[in-house]
């Protein structure tokens, strides 16, 4: 069961009620991410992630860790480019430990300097650590070069040079205008609980904020058309690949998650099929949506060797060719289908994950999206809405490319122009 409350400052908490299972999710959202922040503060976000776990006003973090170790339960955070999340997955019966750990954290976290220089250190090894994995770097490369002077763009991480300029007053300023913000705050909950007390124990923390207008303005990107070649010494040539996306609540939404697994979203799929299991061309390679509020992504990895990358960009051309020219079968598309509901389904089994489809449903609807709606939305595709999404996007000079390793810029470009 779905309940909703709003606190007199405009926090949002959002339940599911499932009285069948032993636990109980809980996290606290905030519709601010890499995408709120400027040039030259970039990764700040970030940051403050790994911050608000590095003690507060009554614990240490090592306090932290062992109050959560002792319930058996879990506690972490993430970093988007358009929201930030902390939060614990505990035994019912747990379930006030997890809230006084979060709210603790959240709303009383110090920033100590000498905190602030240890945690930089670690977060310049997290950058090295991504530079060092190139299948993650080139999409951060394919980001920044789509998305030129555009916060969209930024990588979450931040850079060096960034990260090396934040000092407490910058951090604690940014966590105060940036995420102390009620009306961009989320405290969804899923498992087995009581909606009504949750909402009494939020309102004794989170809604005592003071209330402050969301003054939140971004920008729309426009993609930028590019190919972008980035030498490195590596065995493998890895390419991403990129047309311009849908939004998080675009009408075609549900026509886009099947064509995505139809292309390259599963083992079974087009991309997967002819570039690996028919040519041998590549170990991985896949597509994938990354929808924001008002724009998004459809983009394509494979990594391969540099004496094959126009075959790999020829084949991928030539199914990007195929989906826009001709109708998919009836087939294929029920097996889409089924593979998309079978994965939604499966994934409403974990707490963790009704927890924050959630927060995501308010966060980009501003209300729940009930399971029946998606698996109907999904139902309604038709062969005809997947080619008219395939003629929308996949056309030309909506196309950048990016690649990393031992190649040469006309190598890549030959390929790219065979759509």
């Amino acid at each position: 069961m779905y309940q909703k409350t709003i606190l007199s400052n405009g926090t949002r908490v959002v339940t599911e009620r499932i009285p069948h299972v032993r636990s109980v999710s809980i996290g606290i959202w905030v519709k601010t991410g890499s995408r709120d922040e400027k040039k030259n503060e970039n990764g700040i976000s970030h940051f403050i992630e790994h911050m608000l776990f590095k003690g507060t006003r009554k614990r240490t973090a090592l306090d932290i860790a062992k109050e959560i170790d002792a319930v058996g339960g879990v506690i972490n955070a993430s970093t988007g480019r358009e929201y930030t999340n902390f939060y614990a997955k505990v035994l019912d019966k747990d379930f006030d430990v997890a809230v006084d750990l979060l709210s603790d954290i959240f709303l009383n976290s110090k920033f100590s300097p000498h905190e602030i220089e240890r945690e930089r250190e670690v977060i310049y090894q997290e950058i090295k650590m991504v530079e060092d994995t190139p299948d993650e770097y080139i999409q951060d490369i394919f980001n920044q070069y789509f998305f030129p002077e555009n916060s969209l763009g930024f990588p979450i991480l931040g850079h060096y040079q960034t990260i090396s300029q934040l000092t407490k007053p910058r951090i604690a300023g940014f966590f105060k205008t940036a995420f102390l913000r009620p009306l961009r705050i989320i405290v969804s909950v899923a498992g087995k609980l009581e909606h009504e007390r949750i909402v009494e124990k939020i309102k004794e923390t989170i809604g005592r904020v003071q209330s402050a207008m969301d003054d939140r303005v971004l920008a729309t990107p426009d993609p930028h058309p590019n190919i972008h070649v980035l030498h490195k010494k590596l065995e493998q040539v890895h390419l991403c690949l990129g047309t311009k996306g849908i939004s998080q609540t675009h009408p075609f939404r549900y026509a886009a998650y099947v064509l995505n697994v139809i292309l390259g979203g599963s083992m079974s799929s087009r991309l997967f099929q002819e570039v690996r299991e028919k040519h041998g061309l590549a170990y991985s390679v896949f597509s994938y949506l990354s929808s924001y509020s008002d724009t998004g992504i459809l983009g394509i990895y494979a990594g391969t060797t540099s004496d094959n990358v126009k075959k790999v960009l020829d084949i991928i051309m030539n199914e990007l060719r195929h989906l826009r020219e001709k109708s998919i079968q009836e087939a294929d598309l029920e097996k889409a289908k089924e593979q998309i509901r079978g994965n939604i389904l499966l994934s409403s089994e974990s707490t963790d994950n009704r927890m924050g489809r959630l927060a995501r449903g308010e966060l980009y609807f501003g209300k729940f999206i009930p399971l029946k709606e998606i698996l109907n939305g999904i139902e309604m595709v038709t062969t005809a809405d997947v080619q008219q999404l395939a003629q929308d996007l996949f056309q030309q000079e909506y196309f950048s490319l990016a690649a990393l390793g031992k190649v040469r810029e006309r190598d890549v470009a030959r390929g790219l122009l065979a759509l």
